[in-house]
Formats: C-alpha cells, structure tokens, sequence
C-alpha cells in the first residue's frame, strides 16, 4: 500500500510544481538505493545515492558501529543540498535517495525547493532488521538499527510527502511511487492530513512531469559514480558527471542544442569555405549554415533525429543514414557508440559508404569541458601540439606555424587567463601507444579531464567560447573538438578521407576524468 499526504491548501503551490527532483528517504534497509534507482529507471532521469557524499571517516565509523552526529551529518547535508542545487540549475531531474531522517535534515535538503517531491519509504522494525541482517558487503551495520529508529521523525503533512509501505516488491513500491508522483499532490481539505492510497496493480498511471525534451529522447548510461546523457537530436553528447560533479558545460534537457555542444560533426567539421568544393569531376554547394561567415559548418547530421540501435546499463549506440543531397550527391551510415568504463566515457564514431561512388569525408565532435570553475581563465590547459592553424576573418585556415614562443603555446599546464581561443592545433605529440591528450585541470592541479585522442584524429580544436551568441555561457567551459581533418578540408583536402565504395572510418576519443573530485 502506498501513502500519500495530501498538500495544504496554503501551500498548494510549491506541493503542485512539477518534481525534478524526488528525495528518497528512509531507514537503513527500507530499499532505498534499490527503489531510488528502478525509479530513475522508470523516469528515465539520473540517479545519485547520498551515500556517496560521506566521508571516509564517516564511513569507518558507521562501519565500526558507531552512531554519527548532527554534527558529523552537518557537511554531507551540505554537500548532498549543493548537488540538488545543481540539478534543479541545470534543469536536469534525477532522483536522489538519503536517510534524511529527521524533519531539520529534511528541511535542509528540501524547504524553500518546490522542484523537490519528498518519497519516504515505511517499514516495520521487524522487516527492516531482517532486511539487515540479510545484507552482506554495505558499510552500515545491523546493530545501528536502533538509532535510526531513534532519530526517525515520520513526515509531517505539510511536507507533502508521497509515504510506501515498503511490505512489497520493490518494483511494486516503484510503481505506487509513480502512481502517486502522477497524482501531483490532489486537492487536500483544511487540514492538510487526508491521505490516499495507490496500488501496485499495474493500471495505467500518469508518470510525473517531465520538462520538455528538444533534444528528443534522452537515454542514460550508468557505470559506478559516472553518468552520462545521449539524446535522439544529432546523437549528442548533452551531460557526463562523476560523482555528481558535471565534467561538460551541457545543456538541460529542454534547452535548445547552442554552440555545437556534443554535436557530431559528420561528413566533416569546422568549415567549408562559401560551402563550395570540387571533388572528382563534380563542383558541388553545400547550404550555407553559418551566413554571417559565408560558410556550411560542422556537417549535415546535427539536427536529425539518430536512432537508437543498442543500449545496456553502461553503453548506447545510436545512428542514422546520411541520404545523397544537394551539395553531398553520396550516402553514408553513421553509427556512434558511446560506452562507459571505470576511466571514463569513449565515444566511437563509424562511418560506412554502402554506395558505388567514393565520397569525400571528415569527422568531428563538439564537446565543451568545465572542471568547476566560474569561468575557463583560471583552468589550466595542456594541448601536445607543436603547430597550430593561422585563419583568416572567416575562420579558414591560411597556413601552419610552430606554437613555441607564442600565445597558443600550451605544450606545458599553464592557466587559460584571458587568451581568447579558437585554435587548430595539429603535429600532435603521441605517446607508444600513438594517443594525444589534451588536459584541462582545476586551478588546484588535483583533478581535471583529459581528452584522449584515441583514433582516426590528426588535429584538435580548442574554444574558449568567446564568440558565442549567449553572453552567459562565453568563457564558462572549454571546447575540445577532436577533428580528423581541419577546417576546409573538402576545399584543400588537407587531411581528407575519401570513403571508396564499402569503405569505413573509425574515429575514437575517451573523456577521462582523473584526481580527487
């Protein structure tokens, strides 16, 4: 049976907004990890376990039997509040499952959030020590069940919280949570205190709001502490976090795709030149996609849906075909495979030419870094290069120089300050195994994100968003482009691939986070 105080009428409001963030909460044993994750499952939204956020000590002293404090709580309720604050920012839901035992903690987490719907987990004494004693491997121990009943305080009604009994299966108690999230709070009396009931008997329910997608579908991949988000438009990478530390200046499920942010970039990246190129015998006009310049940018797959191929907890492919069209007579099937590890995400890009012709081809991806600075002046950037891209007012390369002894010299760390970046670099240094990394660290050098340039990738763009449209995002991440060919290269074929009939280009990079976040 599932629970659900109905809201009070003075704050009927903020109990009827739209959830984009639901708190689990509950004992030690009441399933909320479980629970908490086949919901975000459900929603399709990201999922994060407070347990993350305690500290070593923390743990070892759980571990040891030993009951914390307020006081002990005071900075991991701080720290699992900011992730929240992060979340409704960025306009992205997830579901987030915490002890949150009495209402001060509670209250920390959740007062003054209408986005944040309270889900509390009930369970008898009896079932839940059951629970616990049948628990091998998690840090808490069985003989502290007594203190979380101890500190346990019931949510009141004017929390508004859906409340399970947790006596059923716990896709059951999902489906009751969902019933009741759906319900969106109904109309309560003077009182505040009526309840309702729903049941897990598979009937159809109105599963809670979601923000609009213009992005299309949303599918996300979960490997230990790291997500991330590919959506339908483009194939686009729109979010990657560890630890609920966002490592990509994305963009929130219902904000348009801006600045070519996770683009794929096919059949080629950067520019083209008045969009017009000969190859073979043919002189071809590609649309002209950037006017203001003159010129067809970042390819002709980022505004059509990609369809979803494969998908597992940690991985997703996704792909669509590139029909012949004016200004690109040729035919290609694209697939991108993006796959969580425990050193990050790799993206693999494949492209095919099933066709009876050759066809000219590059490829690209758009990606903008951030390691949790305001802004990117005080990141420290390593880019392995010994040449760059000198270009004229159109963005076009016009010829190659060594980067020793110049401002775009960033062979060894050094902060980004106020170098405005739009640069191509290429004479990669690799290591035995042929990859370049370009890196992006924190002020304080104990964490960042490399780039690793895996295959298939001879030059690398680098942006400080200066010249972006928006104001608010210039300079608030750094874009790392991995490219196979520069810009122009269907004018200058500088580095272009020509996809004989049959032929496939493999390219291949991995974000790899790295230190303490």
């Amino acid at each position: 049976m599932a629970r659900h105080h109905a809201r009070a009428e003075p704050q009927a409001s903020a109990a009827g907004a739209p959830a984009s963030v639901v708190l689990v909460t509950g004992v030690a044993g009441s399933g909320k990890s479980t629970v908490g994750l086949l919901l975000a499952d459900r929603l399709g939204w990201a999922y994060q376990d407070a347990d993350d956020f305690h500290t070593p000590a923390n743990r070892a002293r759980m571990a040891a039997g030993e009951a914390l404090s307020d006081e002990d709580r005071r900075p991991w309720l701080a720290a699992v509040a900011a992730w929240i604050d992060r979340r409704i920012a960025a306009r992205d839901p997830a579901v987030i499952a915490c002890s949150a035992l009495k209402r001060a903690y509670r209250d920390q987490l959740a007062a003054g959030r209408p986005e944040v719907r309270l889900v509390h987990l009930h369970g008898s004494r009896q079932l839940i020590r059951s629970r616990l004693q049948s628990r091998h491997g998690h840090f808490f121990p069985a003989q502290l069940l007594e203190s979380q009943f101890a500190d346990l305080q019931e949510p009141e009604p004017d929390e508004h919280a859906c409340v399970v009994d947790v006596d059923q299966p716990p896709e059951a108690v999902v489906t009751a949570v969902v019933a009741l999230l759906g319900a969106g709070s109904g109309t309560g009396t003077g009182s505040g205190t009526d309840t309702a009931t729903a049941t897990a008997t598979g009937t159809d329910t109105e599963e809670p709001h979601m923000p609009p997608t213009a992005s299309g579908e949303q599918w996300r991949l979960r490997h230990g502490t790291h997500e991330a988000v590919v959506v339908e438009l483009g194939g686009a990478l729109r979010h990657y976090e560890v630890a609920g530390r966002p490592l990509l200046d994305g963009f929130a499920a219902d904000e348009p795709i801006t600045g070519g942010r996770g683009q794929l970039l096919v059949p080629w990246p950067n520019r083209v030149g008045g969009g017009r190129y000969r190859f073979g015998t043919e002189d071809l006009q590609l649309p002209l996609t950037e006017p203001e310049n003159d010129n067809a940018i970042h390819g002709l797959l980022r505004w059509v849906p990609w369809r979803l191929l494969a998908r597992s907890e940690d991985a997703v492919t996704v792909g669509t075909t590139l029909f012949p069209q004016p200004g690109y007579p040729y035919r290609l099937e694209v697939r991108a495979e993006y796959r969580l590890g425990p050193e990050g995400l790799e993206t693999t890009v494949t492209s095919t030419n099933p066709g009876d012709t050759a066809a000219p081809y590059g490829v690209g991806q758009h990606p903008y870094l951030t390691v949790g600075t305001d802004l990117v002046d005080t990141a420290l950037l390593t880019v392995p290069a010994g040449r760059r891209l000198s270009t004229d007012a159109h963005g076009l390369p016009i010829g190659e120089e060594p980067v020793e002894g110049t401002a775009y010299d960033f062979r060894t760390a050094r902060p980004i300050g106020e170098e405005q970046l739009d640069t191509a670099y290429t004479g990669l240094d690799r290591d035995p195994a042929g990859h370049c990394t370009v890196r992006l660290a924190h002020p304080s050098g104990r964490h960042g994100i490399d780039v690793r340039l895996v295959e298939g990738i001879r030059y690398v763009q680098v942006y400080t968003g200066d010249t972006l449209p928006e104001p608010g995002r210039r300079r608030r991440g750094v874009a790392v482009e991995p490219m196979s060919c520069p810009a122009d290269a269907f004018r200058s074929g500088t580095a272009l691939t020509v996809l004989q009939p049959g032929d496939s280009h493999v390219f291949r990079w991995v974000l790899a986070p790295w230190g303490s976040w």
